[in-house]
């Protein structure tokens, strides 16, 4: 369709035409057959990218809805430590002020490593659950999910982990990582609508579940209902199908293939901003590395982030900057969903003729960079 914006923002991301075709039907009973059978469908097909056995809760909501629930279902009235190193790390923390008896804050600037060491101190010192954003789109950063699990295991302590910008894009193995609750976004890597959230729940959790829970968001109630195939309440019916044709295309393309495609075209955004001689923002270590979802660049001295993203939307093209604290200090290039080797030259080329016009001229051709990246 002419004159849509191509969004390269860390979501919502563009959606394939079947996607968006999924929608446009007519309404049926969401207590008939076809809308189990769509149900089941998803259900079957995200468990192998959530990496788990266990079942995966659709929510008529974003994700936030889904982060609420599972703190609230799982975190209530109990101490809890939230793990923060970004803006959706300090979400899950907000939201866990408001549920557990205690929530401890655990942070460290935005977009560097975590303090891991003052984790296992509050683990011994009585945190029941632990809370983690595990692909850190607001800074650009891939937290250890893997070891902070072993953390909590060794405690038995739950494990809350924010799947919702790597799950279907990144490598997740919920069950293998010890991630009780595992949570993710329909608009992000999956290249669904906006609306949905999905929740994974272990046996471990479900043991642990909250005697006081909300009342829409009772993922008890969901847990029954999705043995008949059903929702405890009317879904977002048009939102279900275009997910299902979401995970259809993320099972044709097969998920290591497309956990691939999203690290070479990651590469290739990194490989421009060397070319361009622009740092990228996170600081990382063995356990803390960049995001294959999202790629966070500092900006030059002088450049206006209003004025190169202004610059860029000219062109057709969207991205994101930084978020808060990081407000016109980096702009944020998103690599998840259904975006290939046309969408993220075009939006290197666009960011480096605008770099080009705003007086920057350092380093050497980004776009050339990219290419070679995404030829090797």
């Amino acid at each position: 369709m002419q004159d849509e914006i191509l969004l390269m923002m860390p979501g919502p991301v563009p959606m394939p035409q079947r996607v968006r075709m999924a929608m446009a039907r007519q309404a049926i009973n969401h207590r008939g057959p076809e809308f189990g059978e769509c149900l089941n469908d998803i259900n079957r097909m995200l468990k192998p990218m959530f990496g788990t056995k266990n079942d995966c809760l659709i929510l008529s909501g974003s994700g936030t809805a889904g982060m609420e629930a599972a703190v609230a279902n799982f975190c209530a009235k109990k101490k809890i430590a939230c793990l923060v190193n970004g803006k959706f790390g300090e979400r899950l923390y907000d939201i866990g002020k408001i549920y557990a008896s205690e929530a401890v804050e655990l942070s460290s600037e935005w977009g560097t490593p975590l303090p891991l060491e003052r984790l296992e101190e509050e683990l011994e010192n009585g945190v029941e659950a632990v809370t983690l954003v595990h692909n850190e789109t607001s800074a650009a950063i891939k937290n250890p999910a893997e070891a902070v699990g072993k953390l909590c295991k060794k405690h038995d302590a739950l494990f809350i982990m924010d799947g919702i910008t790597s799950i279907g894009g990144d490598e997740v193995l919920a069950d293998k990582w010890g991630a009780d609750v595992a949570i993710v976004g329909s608009q992000k890597c999956l290249a669904a609508p906006a609306g949905l959230s999905a929740v994974s729940v272990s046996d471990k959790a479900w043991e642990n579940i909250a005697e006081w829970r909300p009342y829409y968001l009772d993922l008890k109630k969901y847990k029954k209902s999705a043995e008949k195939n059903e929702t405890p309440y009317t879904p977002a019916v048009p939102l279900f199908f275009a997910l299902r044709e979401a995970c259809r295309i993320v099972e044709e393309e097969g998920l290591e293939k497309r956990i691939a495609r999203h690290r070479n075209l990651a590469d290739a955004v990194r490989a421009a901003a060397a070319a361009w001689e622009l740092d990228l923002y996170p600081t990382v270590d063995e356990l803390h590395t960049y995001s294959n979802t999202a790629t966070a660049i500092c900006y030059p001295e002088g450049i206006k982030d209003s004025e190169f993203r202004g610059l860029v939307k000219k062109e057709g093209i969207e991205f994101s900057g930084g978020q808060d604290r990081l407000k016109g200090k980096i702009f944020r290039i998103g690599t998840m969903g259904a975006t290939g080797v046309p969408e993220v030259l075009a939006v290197i080329g666009a960011a480096e003729k605008a770099l080009r016009q705003l007086g920057y001229e350092r380093g050497t051709c980004g776009v050339k960079a990219a290419a070679k990246v995404l030829n090797a």
